[in-house]
C-alpha cells in the first residue's frame, strides 16, 4: 500500500515536472529526486538475493542472524564470507 502510494506520488512529480519542462518552465532539475526515487521504486525487489535451499560451501559461515522472511513466512539465517563480504541467505532447516 505505501509502495504503491509512493509510486503513484513519484510518478505524478515526474510528470508534471516533464511536463513543465515541455511547457518551456524550468522545472527540468526538479525531475531528478522523483526520477531517481522511481527507479529505485521500481527496482528495489530486484536488488535482494533470493533465498537458498542449501548452506554455501566453504569459506562461509553462518552468523547469529535469524529473521522470518515476510514474503514467504519461512525462517532464514544469515552466511558470511569474511574474504568478499558477501552474504547468502538460507532457509533455516534447524525450525
Amino acid at each position: 500500500m505505501l509502495r504503491s502510494a509512493a509510486l503513484l506520488l513519484m510518478a505524478v512529480l515526474l510528470a508534471g515536472a516533464l511536463a513543465g519542462a515541455a511547457m518551456g518552465w524550468r522545472t527540468l532539475p526538479f525531475a531528478i529526486a522523483p526520477a531517481i526515487l522511481l527507479l529505485g521504486l521500481l527496482f528495489e525487489r530486484y536488488i535482494y538475493k533470493p533465498i537458498r535451499r542449501e548452506p554455501p560451501g566453504p569459506g562461509w559461515d553462518r552468523t547469529t542472524e535469524k529473521f522470518v522472511d515476510p514474503r514467504s513466512g519461512q525462517t532464514v539465517v544469515v552466511y558470511y564470507n569474511a574474504r568478499t563480504g558477501e552474504r547468502h541467505y538460507v532457509a533455516d532447516t534447524d525450525g
